[in-house]
């Protein structure tokens, strides 16, 4: 008889080597537990906060990118798009989402204007 499946990465894997991403990851968690909470999924490439839906993704864009890049990106799908300067970009991949690119260098960015938009995110997924 098969033993228990192995338990999936965690978001230490996920940020081995990046202590400034984990952290990041860290602050974030602890917005959305203020929050109500969020499952996390962490995938090869991003770690997942759902709810009925994905509504906020963390992923280390030098994986995938050239040159100097954050450490960390933080999407966040909103129903709107918003304004902000500091999204570094805004796209529109369906009728009633838009996903927004936040550059994070340290968890201090996470500040009340980025929580706000946390929280309304998570509201919209459930």
């Amino acid at each position: 008889m098969p033993g228990p499946a192995a338990p999936g990465p965690t978001p230490e894997d996920f940020f081995a080597g990046s202590p400034a991403g984990l952290a990041v990851h860290r602050r974030v968690a602890e917005v959305l537990q203020e929050a109500g909470g969020a499952q996390v999924r962490v995938g090869r490439s991003q770690v997942t906060f759902r709810r009925r839906r994905g509504f906020a993704w963390l992923w280390r864009p030098g994986r995938y990118l050239r040159g100097p890049v954050a450490e960390v990106v933080l999407s966040v799908a909103l129903g709107r798009p918003d304004p902000s300067p500091r999204w570094k970009q805004v796209v529109h991949p369906s009728g009633r989402h838009w996903v927004h690119h936040l550059e994070v260098r340290d968890p201090a960015e996470i500040d009340g204007e980025v929580a706000g938009w946390l929280r309304e995110a998570a509201g919209r997924a459930g």
